[in-house]
């Protein structure tokens, strides 16, 4: 079973993210992405799909042509777990250069 992050274990895992944030009304952890055009967005999807398959853990999300909203929690404890930080890293590591707080 999976335990939900508080405190300082819960600030410390986000603070290892690049820019995700808690959402306001629940507890959750969300991060927008963009990208160059559809494709790009849709592919980034396709790569997340198959890696949160893998993980057994699906996030939550939202596409609108070159966006797509994540929103990460683990339904089974009504929370931010680890398993949402690993997801998050996944998505940080192939997201493009300036969602991952690099500049070009």
């Amino acid at each position: 079973m999976v335990e939900k992050l508080a405190g300082a274990r819960r600030n410390a895992a986000l603070h290892e993210l690049h820019g995700w944030s808690d959402v306001v009304d629940r507890d959750a952890i969300r991060k927008t992405f963009h990208f160059s055009d559809f494709n790009a967005a849709w592919g980034f999807m396709s790569r997340v799909a198959l890696a949160a398959e893998k993980m057994n853990h699906h996030p939550e999300w939202f596409n609108v042509y070159n966006r797509v909203e994540v929103t990460l929690t683990t339904h089974d404890v009504d929370g931010v777990t680890e398993r949402d930080i690993q997801l998050a890293r996944y998505l940080d590591e192939i997201a493009p250069p300036h969602d991952r707080g690099e500049t070009l």
